[in-house]
Parts: C-alpha cells; sequence; structure tokens
C-alpha cells in the first residue's frame, strides 16, 4: 500500500490540471510552478534537466512568454494512469495552440511521468516526446493562421 490514498493522489493532479489551465490562459505560470516541492527535479528532453522550484519556475515563465509557449495555452488530458503503491501518475497530454481563426485544434501530445511528494506538491516531472512533431505542428499552425490572415499566399511564406 501507498504513502498517499488514491483519493489524494486524484486531487493533487486535478490541482495540477486546474494550475495549468490558469496559467495557461492567464500567462502567469507562478500558481503551476508552485505545485512542486523547493527541492523538485524536472526533466524536459529538449531543455534538459532542472533543478528545484525556483529554477523550473524562472524556466517556464521564460518558455511561456516566447512563441510558440505564448501561443499555446490549453494542455488538455487524454489518459491518465495513478500507481497509488508508487505515488505517481502517468498521462498524454496535448499541448494545443490557440484557435488560429476557424476553430481547427493544432496540437501535439506528450508522455508526462509525475512524482508525488504530498502536501499537494509534486517532486518530479519528466515529458517524453517527439520534438519534431512538435515543430511540425507549430508549422502547420503558422501557416494556417497566416492563410487566414492574408490569404493563401502567405501561407506558403510561414
Amino acid at each position: 500500500m501507498g504513502r498517499w490514498t488514491r483519493a489524494e493522489l486524484e486531487q493533487a493532479f486535478a490541482d495540477y490540471q486546474a494550475a495549468g489551465l490558469q496559467a495557461g490562459t492567464s500567462g502567469d505560470w507562478d500558481i503551476w510552478a508552485d505545485r512542486f516541492t523547493e527541492d523538485a527535479t524536472y526533466v524536459e528532453h529538449l531543455y534538459g534537466t532542472i533543478g528545484g522550484r525556483e529554477a523550473i519556475r524562472r524556466w517556464i515563465k521564460k518558455t511561456m512568454s516566447e512563441f510558440p509557449g505564448n501561443a499555446m495555452p490549453h494542455f488538455p488530458i487524454e489518459w491518465y494512469i495513478i500507481d497509488e503503491d508508487r505515488g505517481w501518475v502517468v498521462f498524454q497530454i496535448w499541448n494545443r495552440m490557440a484557435d488560429p481563426g476557424d476553430g481547427s485544434i493544432h496540437q501535439a501530445y506528450n508522455f508526462t511521468l509525475l512524482k508525488y511528494a504530498g502536501d499537494g506538491l509534486w517532486s518530479y516531472e519528466e515529458d517524453i516526446y517527439n520534438p519534431a512533431h512538435f515543430a511540425g505542428m507549430v508549422k502547420g499552425w503558422r501557416a494556417r493562421k497566416a492563410e487566414l490572415e492574408t490569404g493563401p499566399e502567405a501561407a506558403a511564406e510561414a
């Protein structure tokens, strides 16, 4: 039997998701960074390993204030699994771009592992994804946005 109940793990994960939605839509990533322990580790395969809540906070604020992060407000969860014995949550999350203007959806997924530390906080996150999928998604989003703004010729240049 694990250290935490399933109900506690579910609530901590729901709070993590709510913080991500609030941060993505407001641009204020402090609420999301505050979901981690002071000594948390974040493994991001493109950016490297980030140690400590304040370093995670600096990284996420910078990353999500620049393109394409600042055009990616939504992070819906496709599915998740809770390992009650370990206190882990594994899930597939979509990194979804803002509507380019026609209601089309442009998104790429990653798999994430969260390790729970208690008191509603996570001590570890690792994101696993293919950067080429993200690059293709962003390229398609930019082309569609340009086409909607200025016509098909602009999409070819995006």
